[in-house]
């Protein structure tokens, strides 16, 4: 099974196209290869492949206005798959949609993600807006 790792032009388009104003909160859900898969066939770990690429992209993420505004640990699915699980779970806080795109068309950027298409074997990236937090669910 193929993982999800890039998205595809149309979920990108509609990303675009709902360009409302304030911040966006990206949920992040990692799986790691255990070995890098780069094209040129160069040997890392897929932990080490995912560290260079947040070095190398940290730099643009930051001049963009973004930060990690919460990051975690996976310890248990309680519910959904058993088999599913994460290395790297973690929200990115932008200003807005135009941040996001400017971090991935930025040339040090497009440079930095060949780490991250060698290290993930699977991810999801879910768009969030930001909410009140509070007492009580829902």
């Amino acid at each position: 099974m193929t993982g999800f790792v890039d998205p595809t032009k149309e979920t990108f388009a509609a990303f675009r196209a709902d360009d409302r104003p304030g911040p966006i909160h990206m949920l992040n859900l990692v799986r790691l290869r255990d070995r890098a898969a780069y094209p040129d066939g160069r040997e890392a770990t897929g932990a080490e492949a995912y560290a260079a690429y947040g070095r190398e992209s940290a730099p643009v993420f930051s001049a963009l206005g973004g930060k990690i505004v919460w990051r975690g640990r996976f310890e248990l699915m309680l519910i959904g798959p058993q088999a599913e699980r994460w290395d790297l779970a973690f929200i990115a806080e932008y200003p807005g949609v135009a941040a996001f795109v400017a971090m991935i068309r930025d040339p040090l950027y497009r440079e930095a993600v060949r780490h991250r298409q060698a290290a993930v074997e699977d991810s999801r990236l879910i768009r969030l807006k930001p909410g009140e937090a509070g007492i009580g669910f829902g």
